[in-house]
């Protein structure tokens, strides 16, 4: 077990500094400057920023200094939040899409596995047929369609819950249920092909041979290995739910980590945006992880040590 964190998180290091670098990169690279205003800067004045921020020299020069920076905890400062280090930044707005997402997560497992299992079951009759359709329906909805359509039904028009904003429980109902819609599709349709192919195995046969119940070899025996290949779409599946948070934010006004994303990149602040992007890239090497795990720990089969 020691050994395979330790190879996974060695393996990791390249790719954490690929990520870092990319992205450093294309933001410096695109156009427009982070120090624009609706009055241009004169050269002398914004070279003196740039030599303040780190953002003097050549690229090289520019990404070795941040890189430096990253090394020793330092994210640097952002570039249109004055006074604000990135590190301030996304540890008062990560909690808050972290909790956002966690719930989202939830619910997208909560329903789709419990509606896959459903389907498989009745598979080949009209409840097979009706969720083919309702899961092809949510997986063809994309966010900012579903979250501007669900605000004017469930807040303006039937006025359930809170349009927008963020401190109550209510105001957490439409954004989470909008983020995890999508993904209670796919969640549904894979525990509904593993469940397909995993009934057709020997040794389900053999337990239907014993007089188990239908009930009891779908929810008993088959769905511990069927969602295999759900517990390897899980750490995707969580980083998906992270960044398409950015879109639910914005709608619905929520003050996380997507927000400034957002900002970030219209602004070209480049600490900003890296420093979330580093952020998201090491969720999502940790959700790997953690699923590469739980599928060992699901099948006897595999070995960590392997």
């Amino acid at each position: 077990m020691l050994t395979f964190l330790a190879r996974r998180l060695i393996s990791s290091i390249p790719v954490v500094i690929a990520v870092l670098t990319l992205c450093f990169l294309l933001v410096r690279i695109a156009p427009g400057s982070p120090f624009a205003a609706e009055r241009a800067l004169d050269a002398r004045t914004k070279a003196i920023l740039e030599a303040k921020y780190g953002l003097s020299g050549s690229l090289p020069e520019q990404l070795f200094r941040y890189g430096s920076r990253v090394l020793r905890g330092d994210l640097g400062d952002s570039l249109k939040f004055r006074g604000r280090t990135v590190a301030e930044i996304i540890g008062q707005s990560l909690p808050r899409s972290l909790l956002l997402g966690s719930i989202s997560f939830t619910l997208a497992l909560g329903l789709g596995i419990p509606l896959g299992a459903y389907a498989a079951a009745h598979h080949g009759r009209k409840g097979d047929s009706f969720f083919n359709s309702l899961a092809l329906l949510t997986l063809s909805t994309p966010t900012f369609v579903l979250a501007p359509v669900s605000v004017l039904v469930f807040a303006f028009g039937l006025k359930l819950v809170p349009p927008a904003g963020w401190g109550a429980p209510s105001q957490l109902v439409l954004p989470a249920f909008c983020l995890a819609i999508p993904f209670i599709g796919v969640c549904a349709r894979l525990t509904r092909a593993g469940l397909l192919e995993t009934l057709d195995s020997d040794f389900i046969r053999a337990a239907r041979a014993k007089g188990v119940s239908e009930a009891g070899l779908v929810y008993l025996h088959a769905l511990r290995p069927a969602i295999l290949p759900l517990v390897a779409y899980a750490a995707p599946l969580a980083a998906n739910i992270l960044t398409g948070s950015l879109v639910i934010e914005e709608v619905f006004a929520i003050p996380g980590i997507g927000q400034f994303f957002v900002n970030g990149v219209i602004n070209r602040d480049v600490f900003l945006v890296s420093g979330v992007v580093l952020v998201y890239c090491l969720l999502l090497l940790l959700f790997n992880l953690v699923a590469d795990w739980l599928t060992a720990l699901l099948d006897p089969r595999i070995r960590l040590s392997s």
